[in-house]
């Protein structure tokens, strides 16, 4: 009868049928999604390029605030 890869590609052709108007939106969320992890891997091979001064760490200023334990949570 049919074997698994044209059973395969039978499933590709009516997915590709069915979802042609998504299509396009599909590929182009792709393309966004490649650029950002792009992006991304470079900044962290810069971050740990050799030669550079580690960078200070943040200091967030903040304020300690006393908790109130007679105070019904939400």
């Amino acid at each position: 009868m049919f074997g698994m890869s044209e059973l395969a590609l039978i499933l590709v052709v009516v997915v590709v049928i069915l979802a042609i108007k998504k299509l396009p939106e599909l590929t182009r969320s792709a393309g966004k999604a490649a650029r950002i992890l792009k992006s991304e891997s470079g900044a962290l091979k810069d971050e740990d390029a050799p030669g550079r001064a580690p960078s200070a760490a943040r200091i967030v200023p903040g304020a300690v605030v006393d908790r109130d334990d007679s105070a019904p949570r939400p």
